[in-house]
């Protein structure tokens, strides 16, 4: 089949789209790992980078990790609770109270840091811990766990099944888990995808918030930067991506296998039928 000279323009455009994004990427990465980046390649490739920024560097991974893992369990037990409330409350009432859920994120975050820290700066062991950044990061990534899961709530008139499930005399916690928890599936997976990402990579409420004690990736990261050579900072992106790719593949792993079961659970209901 003879193919268009639209479909070749289209194409090129996205392979270019792509190469413009993914070049920086690649670059960074290879200097974390050359022997000399401003020599090149001729240097060598080497893992010295690597080592000394794991040996520098390795508390604020687990940090990072602690963080996001916590924000996402937090966000999971307010964001789910919250989209089915919005859901059953009057719309006029509901989008005001969405539209104060996305202050935050409408907000720079060193100013939301800057309200965490004249409201509860006060408590000093909440200030030096790394629940203080967390709080934060809650704040931040809520409203993109409340907005997908609501919209797959209204997509799915989840209103009616509650209903009908309340009718046949189930409580509200086996409706809760058993009708609305499954059947926003998508949108929890597509809001926890969300978070995790923005929590992890999440640097200006976290330099706000953050203390020598509790410095996470991106703030690391920066300060790589800015005090020394690029290599070390380039091999601290390679660890960097290194943390997030697992926990993003997971993911889509996780949403893919959900899809095929309720693919699988169609095909026999049908079957039945």
């Amino acid at each position: 089949m003879k193919r268009s000279a639209l479909f070749w323009l289209q194409l090129i455009f996205t392979l270019s789209l792509c190469l413009f994004m993914l070049v920086p990427i690649v670059l960074s990465l290879l200097a974390g790992v050359t022997g000399n980046y401003f020599i090149g390649l001729k240097s060598g490739l080497t893992l010295r980078w690597v080592i000394e920024v794991w040996q520098m560097y390795a508390d604020t991974f687990w940090l990072s990790l602690l963080i996001a893992i916590s924000c996402l369990a937090s966000v999971l037990v307010l964001g789910v609770p919250a989209a089915w409330g919005l859901l059953k409350t009057p719309s006029r009432w509901a989008s005001r109270i969405e539209e104060f859920l996305l202050l935050p994120v409408a907000l720079p975050g060193l100013a939301t840091a800057l309200g965490l820290i004249l409201i509860y700066g006060g408590f000093h062991r909440l200030r030096d811990s790394w629940l203080f950044i967390l709080i934060g990061h809650v704040l931040f990534t809520l409203p993109f766990m409340v907005r997908p899961v609501l919209a797959v709530m209204r997509a799915s008139q989840l209103r009616q099944l509650e209903e009908a499930a309340a009718s046949l005399g189930a409580s509200f916690w086996r409706r809760f888990f058993s009708v609305i928890v499954p059947n926003c599936r998508n949108g929890i997976l597509a809001g926890a995808f969300m978070v995790l990402t923005l929590s992890v990579g999440e640097f200006n409420i976290t330099w706000m918030l953050h203390t020598p004690l509790t410095k996470t990736l991106p703030v690391g990261l920066a300060d790589s930067y800015a005090s020394m050579r690029l290599e070390v900072g380039s091999a601290y992106t390679l660890i960097f991506l290194m943390m997030i790719l697992p926990l993003l593949l997971a993911l889509s792993g996780l949403n893919q296998l959900t899809q095929r079961q309720a693919a699988m659970r169609a095909r026999q209901v049908k079957e039945t039928v």
